[in-house]
C-alpha cells in the first residue's frame, strides 16, 4: 500500500486521487490559519517554489481539531493561506487527523511514520508537550498527531519516509527533501 491508494477532497468539493502525484516527492501537512505555527506556511511555500520544478509537491490539509485553529470555510482557509503567505501549493478541504473520524490518509501516515517523541532540548517542544498533556492528553498517547503542522515526507514511490513534528521548522529539513528530489 502507498499514499496513492487514497483520495482527498479539494476546497471546491471534488475528489482527487492521490495517484495524481505518482512519481513526485510529497510533503503532506495538516495546516491551520490561526495557529502559533501558521507562519511556517511561508517557508513551506519557499520549499515548494524551489523544488516544485524538480518533481516536488506540497499538499496542505486544514485541520480544526486543535483549539479550532482553522476556522471558517474550506475556501476561507485556502484564501487566507494564499493572501497572507503566498501559498500556491494545493490546499484541500478540512480533515480530521485523529479520532474515529480521522481521514484514512492520515491514519495511514501515522501508522507508517510513528511519533518518535518530543525533542526535550527544544524549548518549543517542551512547551508543546506541556500544553498537549494538560489540554489534550488523548493526543499525547501513541502515534496521534500532536498538533497542527505535523509534516510527512513521501518518496516518489508513495512511501512515507519521515514525520516531522510541528516545532520542526521546514527549512531545517530541506536537505531531506533535496536528497529525495535529486536521487
Amino acid at each position: 500500500m502507498s499514499i496513492y491508494s487514497f483520495t482527498a477532497e479539494t476546497v471546491d468539493g471534488k475528489n482527487v486521487s492521490l495517484d495524481t502525484y505518482k512519481g513526485k516527492v510529497l510533503m503532506i501537512v495538516n495546516i491551520a490559519s490561526a495557529c502559533r505555527f501558521t507562519p511556517q506556511l511561508e517557508d513551506l511555500q519557499k520549499l515548494y517554489e524551489k523544488y516544485h520544478p524538480h518533481g516536488f509537491e506540497m499538499l496542505g490539509f486544514p485541520c480544526n481539531q486543535f483549539d479550532n485553529q482553522a476556522p471558517g470555510s474550506n475556501e476561507e482557509v485556502a484564501s487566507f493561506c494564499r493572501m497572507n503567505y503566498g501559498v500556491q501549493f494545493p490546499v484541500f478541504a478540512k480533515v480530521e487527523v485523529n479520532g474515529d473520524n480521522a481521514h484514512p490518509l492520515f491514519q495511514y501516515l501515522k501508522n507508517e511514520a510513528p511519533f518518535r517523541g518530543f525533542d526535550e532540548s527544544n524549548p518549543v517542544a517542551q512547551l508543546m508537550k506541556k500544553i498537549i498533556m494538560d489540554k489534550y492528553p488523548e493526543y499525547y498517547m501513541g502515534n496521534q498527531i500532536k498538533w497542527n503542522f505535523t509534516k510527512f515526507l513521501v518518496d516518489r514511490q508513495g512511501h512515507v519516509v519521515r514525520r516531522y513534528e510541528p516545532y520542526e521548522e521546514p527549512l531545517d529539513f530541506e536537505q531531506d527533501i533535496a536528497q529525495l528530489v535529486f536521487q
